[in-house]
């Protein structure tokens, strides 16, 4: 986008509905529906030039129909999208296809009213996405681009909506009541060429993402926890082992190594590290802990992109969400709630929360500040079991698949044999994954199946004189198991 002097030129006199910090993801999103809504918004962000990242760039189906029901899914139309009907996991070299699930096995999508209109909730046809496919192909599917080109469509929604006005400028600080320093009635904004300025607002959105400045207003407790990282490069011509698949690569000797095509040249490879802090000689660290282990098919173009060692690292963070009971205010997306990234959900919760807000508060009055404030409040427990689903899968199977114990490797395999059962041990699992089976109960039955089933292969295996060993170990299994699941679980649904 070419920048033009209307970024700076907001006026400061006008009381908005909205203010909306950040055009991320979520910002432009929420920006856009409330729009649609008949709200005057005021969207801010501090570079509108096209982002550089490597995060956000798988979306489950559970996001492609949240933008559905907002009328946005055409965000995913020229960009060199690459569609994704599944994911392949790779086991010590056995393999196992998962696709997505039948459309007929899950809930119809919503459509939310006055933001989806003439036809803006069905994908166009670019030569990339196709729109017999996404519409009427039995599965659903996901998608998988360069972040910086959907943020670029996402901006240019939002841009082309008369009642929404951009400004470019860094957000200082969220301002409060003079005589009530609880509640929040707009944001200080540092614009270049008027310094900084005030603006005010009836409700103002948080959507600043995973390095949020402000959402330590909601509470100066609610920080993230970083407990590991993914090491990302570009790999260039990939042959994919599974075209239209995301890839899990597993092993009991490496850690977890995600693969997927974000376009028709470029494919992203994410290794996990252990760690907050990733090895001083990435170089060094992939050749001898990843390299050994990319499938044969991966490797001229993982051989190649590790000689050119651009490497790119991020942070895996973890942050369950809180209450939004600030009046005047609304955290949202990761700013409010953050999960491991290995399945690809974080868009996923961020776009079904927005569209959640749009059913409650989108008709309502924003200057009736309290009622806002106790829709809000319903809305944290209402999101709770799709996010709850999407967060703690995540948090379990990084656990899993980044075993570094007996017991947690003996879960790992366990959990590779289970798919390899196929029907519904397969078919549950990924409607959990791609985010169209919102139900916390159903996962923890899935959960504990998996851990039992893993007990009853290591009985199994020890035989009938080893039986009171292999029962002594399929004890500490499934302990691990619940070690591992149960405090995630109570603390997402419960908190």
């Amino acid at each position: 986008m070419a920048l033009n002097q209307n970024l700076f030129n907001a006026d400061e006199g006008v009381t908005y509905d909205a203010i909306v910090i950040g055009a991320g993801v979520i910002g432009p999103c929420v920006a856009t529906g409330l729009a649609r809504k008949g709200k005057k918004v005021l969207i801010v962000e501090r570079d509108w030039a096209l982002p550089d990242r490597i995060v956000g760039e798988l979306m489950q189906p559970g996001g492609v129909r949240a933008l559905r029901s907002l009328g946005m899914v055409q965000s995913i139309n020229n960009i060199e999208a690459v569609p994704v009907t599944g994911y392949t996991v790779m086991f010590n070299g056995e393999k196992v296809d998962i696709p997505y699930p039948y459309k007929s096995d899950v809930e119809p999508v919503h459509k939310v009213k006055d933001l989806v209109r003439d036809g803006n909730d069905q994908v166009l046809d670019d030569g990339h996405i196709t729109k017999k496919d996404f519409e009427t192909d039995e599965r659903e599917r996901g998608v998988a681009f360069v972040h910086g080109k959907f943020l670029d469509n996402l901006r240019a929604i939002v841009r082309n909506e008369p009642n929404v006005t951009c400004v470019q400028g860094n957000c200082v600080e969220v301002l409060k009541d003079a005589q009530n320093n609880n509640e929040v009635i707009g944001a200080k904004i540092d614009i270049e060429g008027r310094g900084k300025v005030d603006f005010k607002a009836h409700i103002t959105f948080v959507c600043d993402g995973i390095f949020s400045h402000f959402r330590k207003e909601l509470n100066p407790e609610h920080v993230p926890t970083v407990g590991s990282s993914f090491v990302g490069m570009s790999l260039y011509h990939a042959k994919m082992p599974t075209p239209n698949h995301g890839h899990v690569i597993l092993g009991n000797k490496h850690m977890p190594v995600i693969v997927y095509q974000i376009s028709p040249e470029e494919t992203r490879i994410l290794c996990a590290f252990n760690s907050a802090k990733v090895p001083k000689d990435l170089k060094g660290w992939m050749q001898k802990d990843v390299q050994p282990y990319i499938p044969e098919a991966l490797r001229p173009s993982f051989d190649d992109a590790l000689q050119a060692g651009k490497f790119r690292a991020m942070p895996n963070s973890y942050l369950p969400a809180r209450q939004n009971d600030v009046i005047g205010m609304c955290v949202i997306g990761d700013a409010l709630n953050m999960r491991h990234p290995l399945t690809g959900g974080g868009m996923t919760v961020g776009l079904h929360d927005v569209v959640l807000l749009m059913d409650k508060i989108g008709d309502l009055d924003f200057s009736d500040r309290a009622t806002i404030l106790d829709e809000l409040l319903d809305l944290h427990f209402e999101r709770k079991s799709h996010g709850t689903v999407v967060n703690v899968l995540s948090i379990a199977l990084y656990s899993l698949f980044a075993a570094d114990t007996p017991n947690l490797k003996a879960l790992q395999r366990g959990c590779f044999k289970y798919f390899q059962r196929g029907g519904d041990c397969v078919n549950v699992p990924v409607q959990f994954l791609s985010g169209v089976l919102p139900n916390p109960l159903y996962l923890t039955r899935v959960f504990f199946a998996v851990a039992l089933y893993t007990c009853y292969l290591n009985i199994e295996e020890r035989g009938f004189f080893g039986f009171p060993l292999g029962v002594l170990e399929g004890f500490m299994i499934f302990f691990t198991a619940v070690r591992v699941f149960t405090p995630f679980m109570l603390g997402e649904y419960f908190g």
